[in-house]
């Protein structure tokens, strides 16, 4: 007898299936629908219009995406490079650049403190450049750069792999240089999956607290400002600056949205 779609379909089977989106589809909305809703709009306006919530949302985007430029421009070449050569031990280069995901972030930032701390070969070349990490925008900037290369490599290995090799064979037969065909071939073909890893790197690195309460409880981000209101005031207070952060990753993420679906072609 013939097992067919059909069948699945008509037994129990599409029916858990169902149960089990509806499921995990309120286990991410409920909690969400809860936060959004909970503040009224004066709480929401009042929290807009404090100048340290700004500031910490502020400070929570501009460095988001200052490493998330460090993603692109140091994470294009090098997942090009993944994308394309053999060589020996890839495999553990690729388990290395994952390493970030899987590591629990207080650990990333204990790590960090531990080289650019005073008596380490790195923290006493900082020290004497002038660079401190502890307490500062640029350990904010180096962690959030260390969550997010992953999700940036990743996606920039992805659009890489898409780029057919004979056209850049065919761009370097008719002279153009390796740089030209990148540049000129390559770029304009993988550009969004590149800016796909900028965006997702970004949002990553938006919410990260436990790497930065670490490294820097102040200037506080927004992550942390969450955290130090419902520790001092409780819920009240931390949900309006929740909300306000939440706003900010769901413009990412529609962003995010928009450029992948852009990027389907119909069949």
């Amino acid at each position: 007898m013939k097992f067919t779609f059909s069948r699945i379909h008509s037994g129990p089977v599409i029916w858990s299936m169902v149960l089990a989106s509806v499921l995990v589809t309120l286990v991410v909305l409920l909690p969400l629908l809860q936060m959004v809703t909970g503040p009224t709009l004066s709480n929401l306006a009042d929290a807009f219009n404090d100048p340290e919530v700004r500031g910490a949302v502020g400070l929570s985007l501009a460095t988001s995406f200052c490493a998330a430029g460090i993603c692109l421009v140091f994470g294009t070449p090098f997942a090009y490079l993944l994308a394309r050569k053999q060589f020996r031990g890839k495999h553990l280069v690729e388990s290395i650049v994952d390493l970030p995901i899987m590591i629990p972030h207080p650990v990333i930032g204990i790590a960090f403190l531990g080289i650019a701390g005073k008596g380490h070969l790195i923290g006493d070349a900082l020290h004497a450049l002038g660079i401190r990490i502890m307490g500062t925008t640029t350990g904010i900037v180096a962690v959030l750069t260390f969550v997010g290369l992953p999700f940036f490599i990743g996606s920039a290995v992805s659009g890489f792999k898409k780029v057919p090799q004979r056209q850049e064979n065919v761009a370097r037969s008719l002279g153009a240089s390796f740089a030209q065909t990148f540049v000129r071939v390559t770029l304009p073909l993988a550009w969004r999956s590149i800016l796909v890893g900028f965006i997702m790197s970004a949002a990553r690195a938006l919410s990260e607290f436990g790497a930065v309460i670490i490294v820097a409880y102040h200037p506080m981000t927004a992550p942390v400002m969450v955290y130090e209101r419902f520790t001092a005031y409780g819920l009240a207070y931390s949900q309006p600056v929740a909300v306000w952060l939440i706003a900010a990753s769901l413009l990412l993420f529609v962003l995010l949205r928009v450029l992948t679906l852009r990027g389907e072609t119909p069949e």
